[in-house]
């Protein structure tokens, strides 16, 4: 049997959620729905520059997320906003000291005070809300 180097699994190894626990499930939520935003940034300055084009050009492109596909990539973006906002202030109020704890002696088992349950929760509420928040999104899309 042939024994694998932890330190050598790539990026496999990093979005390995049953590795590091809810934390590291956080922090790639919270790259991947910054760059999603960036994404959709982007894409927002190009569809509402069409208005330039007129009446005519403004309709062609709003045509297109008018769409049952349109819907749903607006949808994924208010949750990845949602989380990314509630996240964001998740990680502002640790940064700042609030809900971490008082700091402790680094004894062997190493255990950090400020991974404790609040944080946890606040995660775990942050997609939450990212979750409702899509689900509200699409009721009032799709009008139901």
């Amino acid at each position: 049997m042939e024994k694998v180097d932890e330190n050598k699994e790539g990026i496999k190894g990093m979005v390995n959620p049953r590795r590091y626990g809810i934390e590291r499930v956080a922090y790639l939520l919270m790259r991947l729905s910054g760059l999603g935003l960036l994404a959709y940034f982007v894409t927002h300055i190009y569809e509402t520059s069409n208005i330039l084009r007129g009446r005519v050009g403004w309709d062609e492109v709003l045509s297109i997320t008018q769409t049952t596909e349109g819907h749903v990539i607006l949808a994924i973006v208010i949750g990845m906003c949602v989380f990314h906002t509630v996240n964001g202030i998740r990680v502002m109020l640790g940064e700042s000291g609030i809900g971490v704890g008082k700091p402790i002696r680094p004894d062997y088992p190493y255990h950090s005070p400020s991974q404790n349950a609040r944080h946890k929760i606040a995660i775990y509420s942050s997609i939450i809300l990212a979750a409702l928040a899509m689900m509200y999104g699409l009721a009032v899309m799709f009008g139901e």
